[in-house]
């Protein structure tokens, strides 16, 4: 199975690596004159201090920041003379540096108590970043802690393990994206999906953290044009295209009725070919077939997909070709034939209903409501209307600097140049969308000895299924 490649640790300070919930709980008892109790948890463990502050403000009277500055400096005093790092932390610190994984320290604390800190864990070298609560305008339970240091260290959040000990620091770095392993000090944190929690770091190992990233699935959708026999060497140079994009599943159109099972038999690959236009090819177990085996050359075929514990429909829909809308001038003309396919799309919705997650690929043979602002294309339209999102347009919103053309590598203006190859989606989260053309193709007529076999770009799609609680 594929995993996203762990880019970066992300650890909370206070009651995940170092024992302060316990010197943090202890100064605001003192500070507030009593002791504390479950009730008060909510507005003290995982808050920064203005936070605790204003909530002590409104119940003794004394300013807000008076009692800040008091709470700076008690638990600064206990820090200095009773931090403790908590059992199995400068291990998984030290294992994660031997394996080049990068660090960073994100704490609702301010600079000065961090640094107190940073020093008792044996410096700041230890990170390659901190971000504290001087260092963003919101703070945890908002996301903006860890985003910030997910850009400081150039890495996607949706790569990154973050380490905490509190609903409220856990529901900042999911609001990130990061995947989450909980180690709860004073409070209970309940496990939810994308979420492990453990009693604590000890035997924490980096082949564990990286377990808990969420499968990808690259999705490609190619329209083979004539199942690639308008240029030599076909087949090869459409294995050379899948190993080389790393893709996991591919929608075919075109596929000339064999290509399915042809190249999913030289891939090691499982398949599913519907009538004589249609395919699926897929490194995954296909655990069901769906849609009318014998659909004829326009249509939808469908699939669902085994990848890891979860599954996945998958769909390869071709729409009729006849009078392509970009072709007219007139508005009202542009739209003459869309009803054709408007039918053609909704057929195929009502065949996937509302199975979620599911990828709805292929070649429309129509443009993008999202691309054309004085158009309302009614096929594309209707998919989103069925909760189908454009995986391209989620990516890469701008159509001017990111047009992502699909037709035609091959067939050069005046022919219109447009996005009409898609990668819709329901229920899943997009990491990257892209185009994709290998080499510099030559145009029509002389495509013979092109790298690429085909007039249509490819459509990419890289998405994240999600993770389940963990084993570390």
């Amino acid at each position: 199975m594929t995993r996203l490649p762990l880019q970066a640790v992300l650890f909370d300070m206070d009651g995940t690596l170092v024992d302060t919930e316990r010197l943090w709980w202890e100064a605001v008892e003192e500070v507030a004159g009593r002791p504390l109790t479950e009730a008060d948890r909510p507005d003290v463990l995982g808050r920064p201090v203005e936070h605790t502050a204003a909530w002590l403000a409104a119940a003794t009277g004394t300013p807000a920041a008076d009692l800040a500055d008091t709470l700076h400096r008690e638990f600064a005093d206990r820090v200095r003379t009773g931090v403790v790092p908590r059992p199995g932390a400068l291990d998984l610190l030290d294992a994660l540096a031997r394996e080049g994984v990068p660090t960073a320290l994100v704490t609702a604390s301010p600079r000065s108590v961090a640094d107190t800190v940073l020093e008792a864990l044996g410096g700041a070298s230890r990170f390659a970043v901190s971000v504290t609560a001087d260092d963003t305008e919101h703070t945890k339970p908002a996301p903006d802690p860890y985003l910030a240091a997910c850009r400081a260290l150039g890495v996607d959040p949706a790569r990154c393990v973050a380490v905490e000990d509190t609903e409220t620091g856990v529901r900042s770095a999911e609001a990130a994206g990061c995947a989450v392993l909980a180690v709860p000090s004073l409070a209970p944190v309940e496990a939810a999906p994308g979420r492990t929690v453990l009693p604590g770091l000890e035997g924490v190992t980096v082949a564990g953290l990286r377990a808990l990233l969420p499968y990808r699935l690259r999705v490609m959708t190619w329209n083979l044009w004539y199942g690639g026999t308008k240029v030599h060497d076909h087949r090869a140079k459409q294995l050379k295209v899948i190993a080389e994009t790393g893709v996991d599943v591919v929608g075919l159109q075109e596929t000339y009725g064999s290509a399915a099972e042809e190249l999913a038999e030289a891939l090691g690959w499982h398949h599913h070919r519907a009538g004589s236009n249609l395919g699926i090819i897929s490194r995954y177990p296909i655990t069901a077939v769906l849609g009318d085996p014998d659909v004829g050359f326009y249509g939808a075929a469908g699939a669902r997909i085994a990848v890891g514990d979860r599954e996945v429909e998958v769909w390869t829909a071709h729409l009729d070709y006849e009078r392509y809308g970009p072709y007219a001038s007139e508005p009202l003309a542009r739209l003459a034939h869309e009803e054709v396919r408007l039918g053609q799309l909704r057929d195929t919705l009502r065949r996937i209903g509302d199975a979620a997650p599911a990828v709805l690929v292929g070649d429309f043979n129509c443009p993008s409501h999202l691309d054309w602002p004085d158009v309302e294309w009614p096929v594309t339209k209707a998919a989103e209307e069925a909760g189908f999102r454009d995986s391209y347009r989620e990516a890469r919103p701008d159509a001017l600097r990111d047009p992502g053309h699909t037709w035609s590598p091959v067939h050069a203006e005046p022919e219109p140049q447009d996005r009409i190859d898609f990668v819709l989606h329901r229920g899943l989260k997009v990491l990257d969308s892209r185009t994709y053309v290998s080499g510099t193709p030559r145009t029509w007529p002389d495509v013979e000895d092109n790298d690429w076999p085909s007039d249509h770009a490819a459509v990419i799609t890289t998405f994240s299924l999600g993770s389940g609680p963990g084993t570390v």
